[in-house]
């Protein structure tokens, strides 16, 4: 079934592609705000909820609260995340594909799934501080 593509969800999908690292639906909530377009924090959410489950976002976990960023569609991919600053880069981990293959199979698992980010310090906070 095919998303319907309605202005709200639209304007979050501009807002999160304009962030560029991960960003918690209240903050961009604020920040649609602040730019003139009135969403209610429900829809933010379930707008998110929508690009997330069609592959148009990336959610993940971070002190107990989830944060968004856009991805690039269609592509499996992980994350590099500063820590501090929250710049996000998406990589290619060919190792990781393969492990995950390999420990699936090895207890009788098949169509592994998996989530990898790996969190550190960017060169620029790393430099300053």
């Amino acid at each position: 079934m095919t998303k319907r593509n309605t202005w709200q969800r639209e304007a979050v999908r501009v807002a999160l592609a304009n962030n560029d690292g991960f960003v918690s639906a209240q903050n961009l909530h604020g920040a649609l705000l602040e730019s003139g377009t009135a969403l209610g924090l429900a829809t933010v959410y379930r707008s998110l909820a929508s690009l997330v489950a069609d592959g148009s976002a990336d959610v993940l976990q971070r002190d107990g609260e989830s944060l968004y960023r856009a991805c690039t569609l269609g592509k499996h991919h992980h994350h590099l995340i500063c820590r501090s600053c929250g710049m996000t880069v998406e990589i290619q981990a060919d190792a990781v594909e393969r492990w995950a293959q390999t420990v699936a199979a090895e207890h009788g698992f098949t169509r592994p799934e998996h989530v990898v980010d790996v969190f550190g310090l960017c060169a620029e906070c790393s430099a300053a501080g």
